[in-house]
């Protein structure tokens, strides 16, 4: 019990004092999560409002799709993206792997179908309102699209919300992709599994708190938001 609380004050003060290797982690898992959830939200978005506007052939499979890749296990993915970037990949000759951009590959095809498919599910609904008036007033595709996606905005930060909180408590992918080397690509998750199993608690335990804090924050945002839009609606 001792040990635990031990550890537990050790963990507090690394905090507290900022410690350089504590804070080195957490900025690069921001930046690789922030950077990947960029870049999702810039291929979602779209997508869920293509979905929603307009209706093909394969609209119905390509939704179910993201639904179903919304499960998708993280090392599959992380598994499938090692095996494209290798040196006996097909892109092995960028020199990727084990790179943060390779950790950012990842996390944009694990978060992709989750922040397109909950984007759908809010423009579908916005769309349903919206569908007489855009048709009367004969504007483009692209037009209605553009309206959706403004009007919809803080229910679509949500979805870009949600799937930060994927990306950023991702190990699997992660730790197979980017090697969890330091100083490189070691992120929070990896760096928490790693210091676990040396035996060093204290950095393991602020490592946690810092990731903790991260997910309740961004699910006091979504929660905000989420308000928020209800209420405007009212």
């Amino acid at each position: 019990m001792s040990d635990l609380w031990g550890g537990l004050t050790q963990a507090f003060w690394l905090v507290i004092q900022g410690d350089p290797d504590l804070i080195d982690i957490t900025l690069r898992s921001l930046q690789v999560t922030l950077t990947a959830l960029v870049i999702a939200s810039l291929i979602a978005l779209p997508l869920a409002a293509v979905l929603a506007v307009r209706r093909f052939r394969y609209r119905r499979l390509t939704i179910a799709l993201l639904n179903a890749l919304m499960g998708l296990p993280p090392v599959v993915v992380g598994l499938i993206v090692y095996i494209l970037l290798s040196r006996s990949g097909p892109f092995g000759v960028l020199g990727l792997l084990f790179t943060p951009t390779a950790m950012v590959i990842a996390q944009v095809i694990i978060i992709v179908p989750l922040i397109a498919s909950i984007a759908h599910q809010s423009l579908r609904d916005l769309w349903s309102e919206y569908h007489d008036l855009l048709i009367s007033m004969n504007v483009t595709p692209w037009q209605k699209m553009r309206t959706l996606l403004w009007d919809a905005r803080r229910a679509l930060l949500t979805a870009s919300l949600a799937g930060f909180g994927r990306a950023i408590g991702e190990v699997g992918a992660i730790m197979i992709v980017g090697g969890n080397i330091d100083n490189a690509t070691r992120v929070l998750t990896t760096a928490i599994a790693l210091e676990t199993g040396k035996g060093d608690f204290a950095l393991a335990l602020a490592l946690g708190f810092v990731l903790i804090f991260l997910a309740i924050a961004v699910n006091l945002a979504i929660h905000a938001l989420g308000r928020t839009e209800r209420e405007g609606r009212w």
